[in-house]
């Protein structure tokens, strides 16, 4: 049996089989006031000083600098999927600024990135990870990684 791919939350990142390249996170733009939203936002205008106006979905920026990091040395609360009965892996969790949409969204590090491979500032693109298989799903999600330094604008 061929194991389905779900997203862990539905509709805040594109389809993971596109091209890593053009993997974004989505979230929504108010047309009245040009705020934009991460998670989305579906239903109204979440700014205060603003009457409202309809909300777009819009793909967020694929680049970002660390604003903070740290490790996760916890199993983590539902929804995340932990077996206890499974050896257990620190994660790394980064908060990244994305200037253009004025905002810092959190996610794990891509597999492999560990707190000693981040510096505030660093430029970090998202991708799309996996955040827990079993035989029948895959559940997936973002992830942040540092860019290469050759790829750094």
């Amino acid at each position: 049996m061929a194991r389905t791919r779900r997203p862990v939350v539905a509709r805040w990142f594109t389809d993971d089989t596109v091209p890593e390249a053009e993997f974004r996170l989505l979230g929504t733009r108010c047309t009245a006031c040009a705020s934009v939203f991460f998670p989305r936002e579906d239903d109204w205008c979440r700014n205060p000083g603003c009457s409202g106006g309809e909300l777009v979905e819009v793909p967020l920026s694929p680049r970002g600098r660390v604003w903070s990091y740290t490790d996760g040395r916890y199993r983590p609360p539902a929804p995340y999927v932990s077996d206890p009965d499974s050896p257990w892996e620190p994660y790394t969790l980064v908060a990244v600024e994305l200037a253009a949409e004025a905002m810092v969204v959190l996610g794990q590090a891509a597999p492999g990135v560990r707190p000693a491979d981040l510096a505030v500032g660093t430029e970090v693109e998202v991708v799309p990870g996996v955040l827990n298989e079993d035989g029948v799903h895959t559940w997936t999600t973002w992830n942040w990684r540092p860019v290469a330094r050759e790829e750094r604008s």
